[in-house]
């Protein structure tokens, strides 16, 4: 399974970016860019949406990718993670019901 992290890096070199390029476009130290791609550091939702932007790419696919990967983070090591995986969907569903009324 891809990560976010490859992704972006992905993304990066398919707009012609070197990793100094981009790192300054956003921002943000290049070693810290570098250590996010290689999946040592955590993305924030506001650099994703930077880096989406500078790529000139999809930024609700990249977002999505962003919030399963920091949900897994928080499950993975969980005995019940999925079945409370399984019941937050539920309850996010009715929230989102309840919000349309």
């Amino acid at each position: 399974m891809s990560t976010l992290g490859l992704k972006l890096r992905e993304l990066r070199e398919q707009a012609g970016l070197s990793l100094r390029k981009a790192a300054m476009q956003v921002d943000i130290d290049v070693a810290i860019l570098s250590k996010m791609e290689r999946g040592e550091r955590k993305f924030s939702k506001e650099l994703v949406l930077k880096l989406a932007d500078l790529y000139k790419a999809n930024s609700d696919k990249l977002v999505i990718d962003f919030l399963s990967e920091k949900v897994l983070y928080e499950l993975e090591d969980e005995d019940f993670g999925l079945e409370a995986l399984k019941v937050a969907e539920k309850q996010l569903k009715y929230r989102k019901d309840k919000d349309k009324k």
